[in-house]
């Protein structure tokens, strides 16, 4: 038979036989077009409905804040305050780093002056001293004289019975002239040594006055170098600049005594301020656990606790206009992270219920067709559309009422779009 058929192609005419090549050609490359096409077309994605417990979570958004920090403030008392040196903002620092260090030049001079003052006061100190021990001995050398004058004059008198009666008067004369210079020289004595010990305490209260300035400008100085009172994050405080507004510090610029240059939060004490609308309040606890998503730390995910609900509402004055009545957050950390610091954004997903025993899907998994709520259900290798109805959702997970079952696997794209 198959000899018969190839007897007839080879009697057929040549138009017959090129019409058949052409043919089987077209019926080849058909196939093959499909069988490419079939090929390249992207398969669905899909997920399988799960029966297991469901978390419903609260997502909010705050701000890393630290309970405790340090403001460093330009030094009192310290004459002209410019900056030289400054750390920069976002640095981290240990404690006893410089932060900040001011112009010293003027008080350098003024320490250099006030130590030549106490020079001076010891010089003087020294000088009065040696001329009360000058004055003293002459003092004493003339005292001594005075007494032996008086001593002598008291002997000459004691010859009276044998002296005329006018010698024995004139020698009771010199008695009393001899103790008069005596008393006289005894004085002087005294009044010398208190007017000398009355300059020296003047003095000295110089000299203690001097070196108590002294040890302010010492104190002074070291005050221009501020130093990290604990580790941390150095933020940079603002001023105002007639150009340019509120304006971190930078080297050169001026402050005044007292004025914050620096902010160095406590990094053991972070926790995240965050704001939400009643509907949200009402469903937070103080003790919830949360997960706590750091743009600037990308590479983990941080444990906490709702720490502390405000009861009452307040004005959000960073929400813009018109101004909201929301209530304040706090989140504290579980952990902690050398990268954590205060002004980070931060997410946060509370845990606010917990549903045993659900019909769990991914969230991607449904659609909006006619304003119904649907899933495609894989049959075989078609998606059938069935519509469901959504108990409760997080930003992940759908809890279904009904629609699905345990076991189905289901579209993660729409297979009605084109491909």
């Amino acid at each position: 038979m198959i000899r018969a058929a190839a007897r007839r192609i080879l009697s057929w005419k040549p138009w017959q036989k090129a019409a058949a090549s052409a043919g089987v050609m077209l019926l080849s490359g058909l196939g093959f077009g499909a069988f490419r096409l079939a090929s390249s077309a992207p398969a669905i994605p899909t997920a399988e409905v799960q029966r297991k417990d469901f978390v419903d979570t609260l997502e909010i958004k705050g701000e890393i804040k630290a309970l405790r920090s340090k403001i460093i403030v330009a030094p009192y008392s310290s004459g002209d305050l410019q900056i030289v040196n400054l750390v920069a903002n976002s640095a981290k620092v240990k404690k006893g780093d410089v932060l900040v260090q001011f112009d010293a030049t003027t008080m350098q001079q003024k320490l250099a002056q006030d130590k030549s003052t106490v020079k001076s006061a010891e010089a003087e100190i020294n000088q009065s001293q040696a001329a009360a021990r000058l004055k003293e001995e002459q003092d004493l050398t003339d005292v001594m004289n005075a007494k032996f004058e008086a001593e002598k004059a008291r002997m000459d008198a004691s010859k009276q019975e044998i002296l005329s009666a006018i010698e024995g008067e004139q020698a009771k004369l010199k008695v009393v002239d001899a103790e008069q210079t005596l008393k006289a020289a005894e004085a002087k004595l005294n009044a010398d040594r208190l007017s000398a010990a009355a300059d020296l305490a003047s003095k000295k209260e110089k000299l203690k006055q001097a070196e108590f300035q002294v040890q302010q400008d010492e104190r002074s100085l070291e005050s221009l170098t501020l130093r990290a009172p604990l580790d941390g994050v150095v933020a940079l405080q603002n001023h105002w600049q007639p150009q340019g507004g509120p304006t971190p510090f930078k080297p050169g610029d001026r402050a005044w005594p007292g004025m914050g240059i620096a902010e160095l939060p406590d990094a053991t004490s972070l926790k995240i301020s965050a704001r939400v609308e009643e509907a949200e309040r009402g469903q937070l606890k103080v003790g919830q656990t949360t997960e706590v998503h750091v743009d600037a730390v990308p590479d983990r995910t941080f444990e906490g606790h709702v720490e502390a609900i405000s009861p009452t509402a307040s004005l959000d004055f960073t929400a813009g206009w018109p101004i909201p009545r929301n209530f304040s957050v706090d989140v504290a950390f579980s952990e902690s992270d050398p990268r954590l610091t205060p002004g980070m954004a931060a997410n946060v997903r509370v845990a606010v219920a917990k549903i045993p025993n659900g019909i769990v899907i991914p969230s991607g998994a449904l659609f909006r067709k006619a304003g119904r709520t649907v899933a495609y259900v894989q049959r075989g290798g078609n998606f059938e559309e069935t519509p469901v109805e959504v108990s409760r959702r997080n930003t992940e997970e759908v809890l279904l009422a009904r629609g699905l079952q345990p076991g189905e696997r289901i579209a993660l794209k729409d297979p009605t779009l084109p491909r």
